[in-house]
């Protein structure tokens, strides 16, 4: 074992961590980061972790053993999981080992992406513990939140989230999620189809996306993961309106398929029926320049600027009227406010400021 590293040491004797820190990062056990498809969390993890690496801190990485990154990479599970997903005995182990290694490691700080146990047994671990939450307060989650509201350090992703969360919540800042816009091809040429893409299920309104498009006469294609919780749903709600030639669904996508299809798109139809705490679909569609037609739920109006890049929408009729005005939409705007917005290295910025806040705190 090494000899603890030193640290930057003012005049007044207090630490100050202007030097590299030493950082873990706990990701969920369940996919591979970055993920091949469904995973929003993990995109976050990955670019986080490689945004660290990148400006000279150390970051170990607790995730399957089939995820990449920059970082140094520790797993228990060889691969990823998503067949068991929510399955707590898995969850336990994972988060079990890494804070064994933890406690071998000389970190600075410990950054947990994983869900509810981290921060249950926060307490057993010598440094200090900031945890993003990237889940809505429904009600298991805001109960647990305000048992432990002042266990660790707590991030938001949208100040929607944040007004959400149990009094006392001891928020140590806000990061909004990023994408490398580099990445998202820009086109400012659109096709004749409307896009839902996402988790199917009844949270995220495909079906209104269906009665949107009939209305108005649109193509759309669907695209997104189907998780075994929401097949009656898909198959009492969705599947009997695919025709294949209006309504189309294609299934999993990978990622190239994926930027293709949000790319070419008239609009991203985000019909969500749930207070979503951000959403990263949104700035995905308007990276490439696509207008993103929403309703207003959670963190809807903090990303989607109402006129500028899309139209968020108090009711379904305005939601069905507004697919109408897309073309007042300037694809150009749409992807220059993700550049100057929802960088990758805006949130690596915001996240190390954290970390240093709560350092030095």
């Amino acid at each position: 074992m090494d000899s603890p590293r030193p640290k930057n040491v003012g005049s007044t004797g207090d630490v100050l961590y202007n030097a590299g820190m030493r950082i873990a990062q706990i990701a969920p056990p369940w996919i591979t980061v970055p993920p091949a498809g469904y995973g929003g969390t993990e995109w976050v993890v990955q670019q986080l972790c490689d945004g660290l690496v990148a400006r000279g801190h150390e970051v170990v990485l607790y995730a399957t053993g089939d995820s990449h990154t920059a970082a140094e990479l520790c797993a228990l599970f060889p691969r990823q999981m998503p067949e068991v997903l929510g399955q707590t005995s898995y969850d336990a182990r994972h988060v079990s080992f890494a804070f064994a290694d933890i406690e071998q490691g000389d970190f600075d700080l410990i950054h947990d992406h994983s869900g509810f146990l981290g921060i249950a047994f926060s307490r057993y671990l010598a440094a200090p513990m900031v945890h993003t939450v990237h889940c809505a307060f429904d009600a298991q989650a805001y109960g647990f939140y305000e048992q432990f509201r002042r266990e660790v350090a707590y991030i938001g992703i949208s100040e929607y989230q944040q007004s959400m969360g149990p009094a006392g919540m001891n928020w140590a800042g806000l990061a909004y999620n990023a994408l490398a816009v580099e990445q998202w091809p820009y086109t400012p040429q659109k096709d004749d189809y409307l896009l839902a893409f996402g988790r199917v299920c009844e949270a995220k309104g495909f079906h209104l996306s269906i009665e949107a498009a009939k209305r108005t006469g649109h193509k759309l294609i669907m695209a997104g993961v189907l998780q075994e919780p929401y097949r009656a749903y898909f198959e009492e709600k969705v599947e009997p309106l695919i025709d294949g030639e209006q309504i189309v669904y294609e299934g999993e996508v990978g990622d190239a398929r994926k930027r293709e299809l949000f790319a070419h798109a008239k609009a991203f139809v985000f019909p969500i029926t749930w207070p979503e705490p951000f959403g990263l679909v949104m700035i995905e569609a308007m990276a490439t320049g696509t207008p993103v037609v929403a309703l207003r739920q959670g963190s809807v109006p903090e990303v989607v600027d109402d006129g500028v890049t899309g139209f968020v929408c108090d009711t379904f009729e305005e939601f069905v009227a507004a697919v109408g005005r897309v073309g007042e939409i300037d694809p150009a705007v749409c992807r220059r406010t993700v550049e100057e917005r929802f960088t990758v290295e805006r949130m690596v910025a915001d996240y190390e400021a954290i970390y240093r806040r709560v350092l030095e705190a």
